[in-house]
């Protein structure tokens, strides 16, 4: 009897914080959308980042739905479905912007929530999740699972570096876009965002792979794509038509790095075991994030005092570092992680 109260207890408090995060990405942008000043703005922004990690929770979900040998293969079709929708965001936010105002943006974006609630609500099954701790002591089995998952702890380290890198460039390339050496305007910008949309197919090609074991040279692969992107734009400062090209290039092939490499974490985090997969999601995603958000403080000041190049340099040191960790993995952990 206790264990099917704390059941339904668990999925009741799944269901409503569900809910509440997808009811509160609906309110969040009414305050910009109407044009409220600065400190509403700001505070309505904490509350959209708070409620925008919703996506997460389909994740694992659609992990623990998906069989073991085609989870990988799911794994890639969200994620590459979520890697789309934030190369996306920039572009298109950024077209609003310029046929319309900032303020549109908000409006569309709170009656997508709209839609997406609806929809989310019709269509998802209902799960009952296989844990029977209470949600303060999951809260609380955190701290050791990440004592004792070495594979979350490398996995988590490595996307927060790869992201990290990530987050330099498309914190700083706008800026030097903007700049008078290629002189282009916001629209012009939000083309070039376009490019890094073709990154995103690299997610579900990553979860083929390691569905057939080739976790560890995919991780090879992806972390030196991603190191080598940044060698051709170190020379970019005087702009032209070459390049823009080259920084096109750079923004697929470092997407794709980034984008591979966090499926093949995923991959592996979840193959920890169905009752803690919501939990080392909620960790691996909170330490990448981390690492995004280290990366564009320390790309835009790394760009406001040595400039491109300098920026170039922080985004191969993040990249480089979470690599060398990567070489110390034993054998044993890295051929499945």
């Amino acid at each position: 009897m206790n264990h099917t109260r704390t059941m339904g207890r668990l999925a009741w408090t799944a269901s409503l914080a569900g809910l509440a995060l997808v009811a509160a990405l609906v309110a969040a942008p009414i305050a910009p959308a109407l044009g409220h000043p600065v400190p509403a703005f700001l505070a309505c922004s904490l509350v959209i980042g708070f409620s925008a990690v919703s996506v997460q929770v389909l994740v694992p979900y659609a992990s623990h739905m998906a069989a073991e040998h085609v989870r990988g293969r799911v794994v890639g079709n969200i994620v590459s479905g979520l890697m789309f929708g934030i190369m996306l965001a920039r572009p298109v936010a950024s077209f609003i912007t310029h046929a319309w105002s900032w303020q549109g943006v908000y409006a569309l974006s709170a009656v997508l929530m709209v839609v997406l609630g609806i929809v989310l609500r019709v269509l998802l099954p209902a799960r009952r999740p296989h844990a029977t701790l209470g949600y303060g002591a999951l809260l609380a089995s955190m701290a050791g699972l990440v004592r004792d998952l070495p594979v979350l702890r490398r996995r988590a380290i490595y996307q927060a570096g790869m992201f990290g890198a990530f987050s330099v460039f498309w914190t700083v390339v706008p800026l030097l876009l903007a700049s008078p050496a290629y002189g282009m305007n916001q629209r012009d910008i939000a083309w070039f965002a376009l490019a890094g949309v073709a990154g995103t197919i690299a997610a579900p090609l990553s979860g083929r792979v390691a569905d057939r074991g080739w976790t560890r040279p995919a991780t090879v692969f992806c972390m030196l794509l991603g190191l080598l992107s940044f060698v051709p734009t170190l020379g970019l400062a005087d702009g032209g038509r070459f390049g823009v090209g080259i920084l096109v290039a750079t923004a697929i092939a470092l997407d794709f790095a980034v984008s591979g490499n966090l499926v093949l974490g995923q991959r592996a985090i979840y193959a920890l075991g169905a009752e803690v997969r919501g939990r080392v999601n909620g960790l691996y995603m909170a330490t990448f994030f981390l690492g995004g958000a280290t990366g564009s403080a320390l790309g835009a000041w790394s760009y406001a005092h040595g400039g491109w190049q300098a920026a170039c340099a922080v985004g191969m040191g993040l990249i480089g570092a979470v690599f060398l960790v990567f070489l110390t993995a034993p054998r044993k952990v890295t051929s499945t992680s």
